[in-house]
């Protein structure tokens, strides 16, 4: 097997993500042959060489999953937690492969995250350049103006960068409406921070689709594996998502 990067090994031995893995190796946590490697463009060989993270030894997968989680409240989308909150891989029970989560969901955010230790896959589906859309159900504490949704849709200065044309739908008229969101980029808490530009606060927040993939009945907590025909479909939608320009008109 020829040497590859160290973050795409990570990746591919279900470690952690390529961006995670590649915060493990600056924080001198990997090593290789019983060197410390600090440099993210060096390469290794998992068939010869000994890899380690945290004094662990890595091996590549020896089958690949996919789950579909239904992330609920107050958890963390991380592998460990510091402050020794509660994961979404406490929810993990009889799952015996390593798996890592794909992209990420706030503390206080619920519904559909995937977990995986296809690297490859994981990558093509949280990469900037992808683009694969996210659905979300949203509770505000107030109804935007008509004004206001347009300018949702069209995209927000968010840090001094607009965003990508976004979908907006009301699903339920009220005091404190829902909205459907369909975003096609993933900046962190982007949601929330959009509805704030506005003056309206989230009050809820649920993914609902990635993709082809919808979270359907599971409760919160619960988890499934994808199906074959699911899989084939999210694939199909990750390639051709990452050939797509993204100058669609919001929807």
């Amino acid at each position: 097997m020829p040497e590859e990067r160290l973050q795409k090994i990570l990746s591919q031995a279900g470690v952690a993500s390529r961006r995670q893995a590649e915060k493990y190796i600056l924080e001198g946590r990997v090593s290789v042959n019983g060197t410390p490697v600090t440099e993210l463009g060096s390469k290794a060989d998992l068939e010869h060489d000994h890899i380690k993270v945290d004094g662990r030894l890595i091996h590549a997968p020896k089958h690949q999953i996919y789950i579909v989680l239904n992330k609920p409240n107050n958890t963390v989308t991380t592998v460990s937690d510091p402050e020794h909150r509660a994961t979404v891989m406490d929810l993990l029970r009889g799952v015996k492969e390593r798996v890592y989560p794909v992209g990420r969901l706030d503390y206080h955010s619920e519904g559909l995250l995937l977990l995986t230790n296809d690297g490859e896959l994981a990558n093509g589906i949280t990469s900037a350049s992808t683009h694969l859309a996210k659905t979300y159900v949203v509770k505000a504490n107030g109804a935007l103006t008509a004004d206001q949704e347009q300018k949702f849709r069209e995209g927000v200065p968010l840090s001094g960068r607009r965003t990508m044309p976004a979908g907006l739908k009301l699903i339920h008229d009220a005091a404190n409406p829902w909205y459907e969101v369909r975003l096609y980029e993933g900046r962190n808490n982007q949601i929330r921070l959009m509805f704030k530009h506005f003056g309206r606060l989230v009050e809820k927040l649920r993914r609902v689709r990635i993709g082809p993939i919808e979270l359907g009945a599971l409760k919160p907590g619960e988890f499934r594996y994808l199906t074959m025909e699911e899989l084939q479909k999210l694939k199909r939608a990750v390639n051709t998502a990452s050939k797509e320009p993204r100058s669609r008109e919001a929807v």
